[in-house]
């Protein structure tokens, strides 16, 4: 499953929307997402996503989408 995961930066500075990123990553479970994301980045986690059928489809469009793979 496809899962769009909102963050912040660092986990420094308060968060403000105007400032909020976005990664998208393939796991099997959110949980999974998250701990992917915690282990290689220092990013202030907002709110993780999952992405399916149409929301999926609509998001493939953005020229942003990418799958991050960490190593």
């Amino acid at each position: 499953m496809i899962f769009k995961v909102l963050y912040q930066e660092n986990t420094k500075s308060n968060p403000k929307r105007e400032f909020t990123n976005a990664l998208y990553l393939d796991c099997e479970t959110e949980v999974e997402a998250r701990e992917l994301v915690d282990k290689n980045t220092d990013h202030n986690i907002e709110f993780i996503e999952p992405l399916e059928g149409n929301h999926l489809a609509y998001e493939q469009k953005s020229p942003d989408f990418k799958i991050t793979e960490f190593k």
